[in-house]
């Protein structure tokens, strides 16, 4: 499995071999035809961090600015030449985490279940942008160490659309679906939230735990399918 060890920089999308996955929506209407295949690409994304200018000068310096290095499928992030060190209990550290750009309001550090029990942390299940009951965690870059009291979470699975695509396949913003990957390993995902916003490019994203439950390598394209 291609799936990001420890240290690895990248953050995993749309590339890698094709599995077929089904995705369920009980009660949705039908807008398309019954037999219609509707395909929609599956990315995998590794551990990162998204920061904010405040962090981003503790760490790098005042007047930092992030440097773009790829650019990812939801239009204007990007992945970041800047790292840092992602620090837990017992001196455990996980080093080079990419930062994704751009700038955010706060602070935010993605990680999977496994990566939070190299840590020993117990960060929760939790939508990007919830930082209610998110784990402190301090992170180091260039000899300096800060600690951003809420950050660390497990992001929940997650499906971007847009309004368009909304419409068009008759989901709305935070309804949950269940998403189904076949193959050798056969494996439903459950409680993936919808999540629209007209910025966002249609695509479901999953950890590198659950790629790795899926046997996905790096990305599958699916099928949006009906009850």
């Amino acid at each position: 499995m291609a799936i990001a060890p420890f240290g690895d920089r990248t953050v995993r999308h749309m590339s890698g071999r094709t599995s077929h996955v089904e995705v369920h929506s009980r009660g949705r209407r039908r807008v398309r035809g019954e037999n219609e295949k509707v395909r929609i690409p599956i990315e995998v994304s590794a551990r990162h961090v998204h920061i904010s200018g405040r962090d981003l000068e503790r760490l790098f310096g005042k007047g930092y600015k992030l440097s773009p290095v790829s650019f990812l499928s939801q239009e204007g992030q990007y992945a970041c030449r800047e790292t840092v060190a992602v620090i837990g209990k017992e001196k455990r550290r996980i080093e080079n985490v990419c930062i994704v750009g751009p700038i955010r309001a706060r602070t935010q550090v993605e990680v999977s279940f496994s990566d939070a029990y190299f840590l020993r942390k117990n960060p929760p299940l939790a939508v990007s942008g919830f930082f209610q009951k998110a784990e402190p965690v301090f992170l180091e870059a260039r000899g300096k160490r800060i600690l951003v009291r809420r950050g660390l979470i497990v992001p929940q699975r997650h499906i971007h659309c847009s309004p368009d695509d909304a419409s068009a396949y008759g989901l709305r913003h935070g309804q949950t679906v269940a998403v189904r990957v076949r193959g050798e390993r056969d494996v439903v995902f459950r409680n993936v939230v919808v999540r629209v916003d007209s910025s966002f490019r249609w695509a479901m994203h999953i950890d590198t735990d659950e790629a790795n439950a899926a046997g996905i390598a790096k990305a599958a394209w699916g099928e949006l399918v009906r009850d």
